[in-house]
């Protein structure tokens, strides 16, 4: 002796509403489990610790200020936009580069 399908139904609607869980008949996946799940963003914020004045900060804050902020200048000397290299002089130059060539001795 089978039961009918929609006495079946009945059953399971009256079963989610007695234990506040959503009626799926067709088990159609709808996310709910996620959902009722408790949120991580409160918990996830505070186990890092607050964060204190950057550099980007103090600028803002004092602008006349000069200040030097080396992760910044490593950034825009990646990017190639850092100050340009300095130029050599003479000397050091020539050091590079090696002694001069000295013209060969004539054969006469």
């Amino acid at each position: 002796m089978s039961v009918p399908r929609s006495r079946i139904l009945d059953l399971m609607k009256v079963q989610c509403r007695i234990f506040s869980s959503t009626f799926n008949p067709d088990r159609v996946r709808t996310g709910n489990k996620v959902l009722r799940e408790r949120l991580k963003g409160p918990s996830v914020a505070a186990y890092y610790p607050r964060r204190v004045a950057t550099f980007k900060d103090l600028k803002n804050l004092y602008p006349d200020l000069e200040t030097w902020d080396d992760d910044e200048e490593d950034r825009l000397k990646q990017r190639g936009k850092g100050a340009p290299k300095k130029k050599k002089s003479g000397n050091e130059s020539k050091k590079i580069l090696g002694k001069k060539k000295t013209a060969a001795p004539k054969a006469a």
